[in-house]
């Protein structure tokens, strides 16, 4: 008799522990950091289509946001840059020109500083002006 009630008890936990364990894998692929493909082609193409728009009011060719932006979809960076091309005829508004250089896009090294010439020019007159021994 015993054995008769834990069997169904022993089912409703096991069951219970798959659905509580099942209704955590968003959180767990949050925390993760994994993300849905569907997502992230979502996150993607409004990105593009954001960076085309913002190449647009820029003044910047299409050619050069989509080698600035290389992993980002050409079809959505065209997409956004048509989309404000329109947006600025129809308001007749003026390109806002960029105060920033463009990013370096990602896995690529930054440069390192150069010296400036004044710089320079100020290392060889204090060489000049140092005595010799």
């Amino acid at each position: 008799m015993f054995d008769q009630v834990l069997k169904p008890m022993r089912r409703l936990l096991i069951v219970s522990a798959l659905l509580l364990g099942l209704s955590g894998c968003d959180l767990i692929q949050q925390k993760l950091g994994i993300e849905a493909p569907a997502v992230k082609a979502a996150r993607l193409d409004a990105e593009g289509q954001a960076v085309g728009s913002a190449c647009r009011q820029s003044g910047r060719a299409i050619e050069d946001c989509y080698s600035i932006y290389s992993w980002l979809s050409k079809a959505s960076i065209y997409q956004g840059w048509r989309d404000m091309d329109a947006y600025m005829r129809d308001n007749k508004l003026e390109t806002v020109e960029p105060q920033l250089p463009p990013p370096q896009p990602p896995g690529s090294r930054k440069r390192t500083p150069t010296v400036t010439e004044e710089s320079a020019s100020e290392a060889r007159t204090d060489q000049k002006a140092a005595p010799k021994q």
